[in-house]
């Protein structure tokens, strides 16, 4: 008989700030891509489908959403004290260093090769971020919603925000709504 193996967990709070640290400074343009590696497949806290469920609710409170995931994982495990932990940790050190930063771009802001630097960046953030939604699109499978309606309202969204260019709000607003009242519909048809 197989025994399910214990989930992986953090052993402190200080886990937590350490770990929400180490994953803020690897984040330059976006750490999403980041801790979902990091959370998810390195210290296994949370399942691929969890990620994806705590990701949501994060985007859609305001303010940044690695932030609200940092404040809800270590809400999980420590309560207040690992949410203001997990806080501290990714926000701290990371505050520190764009301090920094902020400081030697205003004595080198005029130099072509920061520019170029900074054109770099912004294509390499591009790149991780597809890839992430890429990697996130596979806990779309296990969706009670079925592919046939989540890739129209994926690429819904894409128009909205992209082509017609709605603010985030209102794009969640109307294809977040749909996406529940067609995930509720489906739920009910599965019910016995």
């Amino acid at each position: 008989m197989m025994t399910e193996t214990p989930r992986a967990s953090p052993s402190s709070p200080l886990d937590l700030f350490w770990s929400f640290t180490f994953l803020a400074l690897q984040g330059f343009g976006g750490v999403l891509a980041v801790v979902q590696r990091e959370m998810v497949e390195r210290k296994r806290w949370l399942t691929q489908e969890e990620f994806v469920e705590d990701f949501a609710v994060a985007q859609i409170m305001p303010g940044p959403n690695v932030v609200n995931l940092s404040l809800m994982i270590g809400d999980r495990y420590f309560g207040l004290r690992g949410a203001l932990a997990a806080l501290a940790g990714m926000l701290s050190l990371p505050l520190l260093l764009v301090l920094v930063l902020a400081v030697l771009h205003s004595h080198y802001s005029h130099h072509p090769g920061v520019a170029g630097a900074l054109r770099g960046m912004a294509a390499v953030s591009a790149g991780m971020l597809a890839a992430t939604g890429i990697k996130l699109a596979t806990a779309l499978v296990k969706h009670p919603l079925p592919l046939w309606m989540s890739v129209p309202l994926t690429v819904l969204c894409v128009v909205f925000v992209v082509v017609l260019k709605l603010p985030l709000a209102y794009t969640l607003l109307i294809l977040g709504s749909a996406g529940v009242a067609l995930t509720y519909r489906q739920l009910k048809r599965m019910r016995p």
